[in-house]
């Protein structure tokens, strides 16, 4: 296999060796324009789920449809050329939903304003990561809480993936959830996609995943009628009257009561993107000796300034996906991953029929096969220390409870504190955990949490 994988590596010494240190990291072309591809299918489903949850805010669902791409484009080619890193940046949903839901339908906002509000979060968001400020979190994060943030984010990745198909489903009496229709044509493509994948990436087939995606979507456009081919090409129209780009009201979002929301927007992404960025960069072992982040600085400013482009092209507040880890689970470790997700939401905004052919079962199986790998971050917590592994989970099992990665961060943080003091371990606790804990517990209480 890795004769294979050898023939395939650019040459040594090549330009875009150089640039993406590709056989540094110990990848190949093939390698790295699979896991763009993967990433790609896997998070595609945004240019669908962001318009029309904005659009129900009153947003023209055309004009989101082309933020969304663009900050998409924008947000993973500077990842990949500028961080080099296998992360690819989008509309995050969690973020759309509280845009659309809290901030116009909730609160009166109006579109410019709330636009406005946006790009100040993304100014901000872009200060405290230029400073240093979003480093120092992640130097302040005690290994147990980082580990648990990737395997409560593995959780929510199942919880996420299996919700989609109705595989799992609300639950009205009793439970919060409960087992949907196993004899439903999606839930049944799930679980075999999902084993199917487990086989592929044991045999080692390269794209495995991509593989298994692809073939889902075949079967829908043959055998599911709700798969429909509904044209191949569709010219996006930038000067419609509808077109939200540069319609921002920075002022506007200048107003006392708008101001506490930009900061409440600015600490979720903190903690939100940031656990984001670490899981996936452990999942694709881009860490040092150190357990920092390769190009950590870049990545942290990447997204925080893909949010400053939300708001001048009228979409909702950038994240790194967490789908980038179906990337990095097939194999993406360098930029060359990342620039080609932006390549192709590039090319999205001229094909959007083509993205209702990769229905919700298709790309579940991978993301419901990256969970279950990100769960394997259980072995690296140290039982030894276990107020630290203990704080570790409760981190983890309250991202997936919660449905919200910053309360499992918050919630593990003070496990860690009150059980080093409980435990007569306090001299271990380190100034910047307990301004940490003691900043959360703040934001927590006084009722700013998103």
């Amino acid at each position: 296999m890795s004769e294979q994988l050898s023939s395939t590596a650019v040459p040594s010494g090549s330009f875009l060796d150089r640039y993406f240190s590709i056989q540094q990291r110990g990848s190949t072309v093939r390698q790295e324009v699979i896991a763009g591809l993967t990433t790609f299918l896997a998070m595609v489903y945004s240019v669908i789920v962001v318009p029309n949850m904005l659009g129900q805010a009153g947003f023209d669902p055309g004009a989101v449809f082309i933020a969304t791409c663009l900050i998409a484009s924008f947000g993973s080619l500077l990842m990949g050329l500028w961080a080099n890193l296998p992360m690819a940046i989008g509309c995050a949903i969690s973020l759309t939903a509280f845009t659309a839901f809290s901030l116009v339908l909730g609160q009166g906002m109006s579109i410019p304003v709330t636009l406005g509000a946006i790009f100040l979060m993304g100014v901000t968001f872009t200060l405290v990561s230029v400073t240093g400020v979003r480093q120092w979190v992640l130097a302040n994060l005690p290994k147990g809480i980082a580990h648990g943030t990737g395997i409560g984010i593995g959780l929510f990745l199942l919880l996420i993936a299996t919700n989609s198909v109705q595989l799992i489903v609300a639950n009205s009496a009793g439970l919060p959830v409960k087992l949907g229709d196993i004899n439903s044509l999606p839930v049944i493509a799930t679980v075999i996609g999902l084993a199917a994948t487990i086989g592929l990436e044991r045999r080692g087939v390269p794209g495995g995943i991509l593989l298994v995606i692809i073939a889902l979507s075949v079967f829908g456009l043959v055998f599911d009628p709700s798969v429909k081919y509904q044209g191949l090409f569709a010219f996006p129209d930038f000067t419609s009257e509808h077109s939200l780009i540069g319609q921002l009201d920075i002022m506007g979002a200048f107003n006392p009561v708008v101001l506490p929301i930009v900061l409440a927007l600015v600490m979720t992404a903190i903690f939100d993107a940031t656990g984001t960025i670490r899981a996936v960069a452990g999942q694709a072992n881009l860490l040092d000796k150190d357990d920092n982040i390769v190009g950590g600085g870049k990545a942290l400013t990447s997204d925080s300034v893909s949010s400053m482009v939300a708001g001048l092209v009228g979409g909702a507040p950038a994240a790194v996906y967490i789908e980038s880890a179906a990337g990095t689970a097939a194999g993406g470790k360098t930029g060359l991953t990342a620039t080609i997700v932006g390549v192709l939401f590039l090319l999205m905004m001229f094909l959007a029929p083509l993205s209702y052919l990769v229905p919700a079962y298709a790309t579940a199986p991978a993301l419901m096969y990256v969970g279950l790998l990100m769960l394997s971050n259980v072995a690296k917590l140290d039982f030894d220390d276990k107020v630290d592994a203990m704080s570790g989970l409760t981190c983890a099992v309250f991202i997936i409870l919660s449905c919200n990665i910053v309360t499992g961060i918050m919630l593990g943080f003070v496990t860690l504190v009150v059980g080093r003091i409980c435990s007569g371990e306090w001299r271990k606790l380190k100034v910047g955990v307990l301004s940490i804990t003691l900043g959360l517990v703040v934001f927590y209480m006084g009722g700013w949490a998103i």
